[in-house]
């Protein structure tokens, strides 16, 4: 339990429930914000093919993360956030009003790649993959410019501090643990030229708040899923594929090393 404003604020060590989908990487960003924040929780998990009553009554949109504190319950992973960097330290902002704000920019950016992600994977025919992992590679290059504006030696976007950005891009990242494992997925040439993108991410994958964001089956669930989409990739994977088990991180990202992050 972290100490100082969360205790004020009278939050006991079990006071948070996480209402949570297995793959949903918004659910891991509030995840790994708790797990920063030295703040236990219970974790709830649903299927959001079939949504309880229940969940719909806590959760106006329909739509995981829900965090439930003390009989009240939050929605929108970006607002459970900022309660929580509110309430418990360490600080995962930036004190400056104008870094804060160039910090919550570069959040925003990460929703994007998201949602570029998820045209990737959706991606209809052999055509539009090519161009949507082209579109995925563009926004790698631009973050690898504003990791020479803001990381230094890093190992993290601002440097040596683990803050609100790198949650957000923790599950971004994450995908492509599998992703990258796919037939033909180093052809589209996704991490050319992108080494300060390449050991941030390998940096990511090796913190503990990261790693304990999801079960420890995601990774079969997650290649599953993509599996069963009918796209483009899920032809490249093939009927009756099987994940295979990826090698570590430091392994499969190409330039990545503990010693050089």
């Amino acid at each position: 339990m972290a100490a100082g404003a969360a205790e004020a604020a009278g939050i006991g060590a079990s006071a948070f429930t996480l209402v949570s989908h297995a793959l949903c990487p918004y659910v891991q960003r509030v995840a790994i914000a708790l797990h920063e924040k030295g703040l236990a929780f219970e974790r709830r998990t649903i299927d959001l093919a079939h949504k309880p009553d229940w969940f719909l009554a806590l959760s106006p949109l329909g739509k995981t993360p829900v965090l439930q504190v003390r009989g009240h319950s939050l929605f929108e992973s970006a607002v459970i956030c900022e309660y929580l960097d509110e309430i418990a330290m360490p600080a995962l902002h930036p004190q400056d009003p104008l870094q804060r704000a160039r910090h919550r920019a570069w959040m925003e950016f990460g929703s994007t790649v998201l949602n570029g992600i998820g045209a990737f994977y959706a991606a209809p025919d052999e055509a539009l993959l090519q161009a949507r992992a082209q579109a995925l590679r563009s926004r790698w290059v631009q973050l690898e410019e504003a990791l020479g504006e803001f990381s230094g030696a890093g190992p993290y976007f601002a440097g040596p501090d683990f803050g609100m950005v790198d949650v957000v891009f923790g599950p971004v990242f994450r995908y492509f643990d599998v992703i990258d494992t796919l037939p033909g997925m180093a052809d589209l040439g996704l991490w050319r030229d992108v080494p300060r993108v390449l050991h941030w991410r390998a940096a990511l994958a090796r913190r503990a708040s990261v790693q304990q964001a999801v079960r420890a089956d995601y990774a079969e669930g997650l290649h599953a899923f993509l599996l069963a989409r009918g796209s483009a990739l899920s032809r490249r994977m093939g009927a009756g594929a099987v994940y295979r088990t990826a090698p570590p991180q430091s392994a499969q990202v190409p330039g990545a090393s503990p010693s050089s992050v």
